[in-house]
């Protein structure tokens, strides 16, 4: 039966001081989202974006539903759903879903903000989220809290939980218990109890003998759950690498995962729009980790402060998905809140057929969405960095922070160069102290004692291949301590699929 239309105007007016009761009302937010399609057998509903960005909006949708006059929610308790049949049938209704299309240009970073924009009081605005990865780090806290107010978590479906800060990369064939597994005290008892937190709230979980378990921001594109158009969240600072997708993706803590938990919805402050974008063809050699660490070294770590950071142009256009994501996970190091990338046909190739993707017709509608998602032609943005391609070369840091970036043929920095300031003279010295360089000194030569290929920016099949490719009839240096660690258990069966085990065994790592 209708729900009152008074409980409805409560909610429009009150959902900030009462989260749970406004998310009674199901605001799905992403077309063909797989996770937000009613479950219900023999069920035909199917959701769609919900685009209101004000009271007004809201209400006014809220309103047609209560008295039937065309926009049709249909009740699933606890939430509601829209009748595909209503939608199309409804030009009231698509008036009303259209509300928040905004009509001078927008950056896409803009509209998937405009798409998931529950309520914006003018200073900040309740997000719906889509996607929340978790890990054993920055949610116990989280999951003690729902249990002390007596709550759930409201969408299991869009939560994907695994263990990736605390897990050995020790040799798991002989792992039988993970208590006894795990000898580092503190580790283990965070690993057990998120393996007790997702069995007590029905979440789905990749444990440590599951061969999908992997760094979270590595899985969730290999599974498909990171999508175009998707706002995305995750205990963690390095959350922005799904942003290559096209998607809003950036880390959050622990108070705010409880909140994500508990309503599927998170209250943000939208940050300024910020474009780099780097045109050209890349030198022989010129990686994605050269590119983000020229970037750093351009504008500094704190150039990207309050921003989300698009990238674009043809150079990034050329990469793989690996390369950009290794981008987008290090858009955090450049200050940024966010960074992204518009969804391509290079995207929509790696995400296709993908376990967690949708699936024909299905598919189909998230395409064409998802293609509608790149900027608009004179979009504006805050702030606008233009790169060669062709300045970029192969790119290491010399000190103790990621802008200080040179390449391989440059020389370090001296304390008194013209460019420094007194606090970057004070930088600067400290960095080649801690380092035991000298300003000036050529940094090709300098002896590396330790090599570590893995990590959410750089542990992916196409890192293995292209460290294989390279000490391949090679062997590590005398000394030098040489590691590299897959960043899921898919991408390890991949590379010894591949032969690539043999080849880094063989060269000593």
């Amino acid at each position: 039966p209708p729900y009152p239309l008074l409980l409805f105007r409560a909610v429009v007016v009150s959902h900030r001081c009462y989260p749970l009761l406004a998310l009674q009302l199901w605001v799905p937010s992403v077309p063909c989202n797989a996770a937000d399609t009613p479950q219900e057998e023999g069920s035909t509903w199917k959701t769609m974006p919900f685009l209101g960005r004000s009271r007004s909006a809201l209400a006014a949708l809220l309103v047609a539903g209560a008295v039937g006059t065309g926009s049709a929610f249909v009740p699933r308790t606890p939430s509601f759903a829209r009748s595909r049949a209503a939608l199309s049938s409804s030009n009231n209704s698509k008036s009303a879903l259209s509300m928040s299309a905004a009509k001078s240009p927008r950056t896409l970073y803009d509209k998937i903000w405009d798409d998931h924009v529950v309520d914006d009081d003018g200073l900040s605005a309740l997000l719906y989220i889509d996607r929340h990865l978790v890990h054993e780090v920055t949610s116990p806290q989280a999951f003690e809290g729902l249990r002390l107010s007596s709550r759930t978590v409201r969408r299991p479906d869009c939560t994907l939980t695994t263990v990736d800060h605390n897990v050995p990369t020790t040799d798991r064939s002989a792992l039988v218990d993970v208590a006894a597994f795990i000898e580092e005290t503190a580790s283990r008892t965070q690993v057990l109890q998120l393996e007790k937190n997702v069995a007590d709230f029905g979440l789905k979980y990749f444990g440590m003998a599951d061969e999908r378990q992997g760094i979270v921001h590595i899985i969730g594109p290999e599974q498909g759950f990171t999508l175009p158009g998707c706002t995305t969240v995750c205990g963690d600072s390095h959350t922005a690498t799904h942003g290559a997708f096209g998607a809003l993706a950036f880390g959050i803590g622990t108070s705010e995962v409880e909140h994500v938990l508990a309503t599927q919805t998170l209250p943000q402050t939208k940050a300024k729009n910020m474009l780099i974008r780097i045109d050209g063809d890349l030198s022989e050699g010129v990686t994605s980790k050269d590119i983000i660490l020229h970037i750093c070294g351009v504008i500094g770590t704190a150039g990207g402060t309050g921003a989300t950071i698009e990238f674009a142009g043809s150079a990034i256009e050329s990469l793989s998905m690996e390369a950009r994501m290794s981008i987008s996970n290090m858009a955090i190091e450049a200050g940024a809140r966010a960074g992204v990338i518009a969804p391509d046909d290079v995207t929509f190739d790696y995400l296709k057929g993908r376990p967690m993707c949708p699936t024909g017709e299905e598919w189909d509608r998230a395409v064409e969405y998802w293609r509608s998602l790149a900027s608009d032609e004179g979009a504006e943005y805050d702030e606008t960095v233009v790169i060669e391609a062709e300045d970029i070369a192969p790119t290491v840091t010399w000190g103790t922070s990621p802008q200080d970036a040179i390449s391989i043929d440059g020389t370090v920095p001296k304390i008194d160069a013209p460019d420094h300031d007194a606090a970057r003279q004070a930088a600067v010295a400290r960095s080649l102290e801690y380092i035991g360089l000298e300003g000036g000194q050529p940094i090709k030569g300098t002896p590396i004692q330790k090599v570590f290929i893995g990590s959410c920016t750089n542990g992916r099949i196409e890192d293995m291949r292209n460290v294989a490719a390279i000490a391949k009839g090679r062997k590590v240096a005398e000394g030098v301590d040489a590691m590299v660690v897959p960043g899921s258990g898919l991408v390890k069966v991949q590379a010894e699929e591949e032969g690539l085990d043999k080849i880094l065994i063989e060269a000593g790592f």
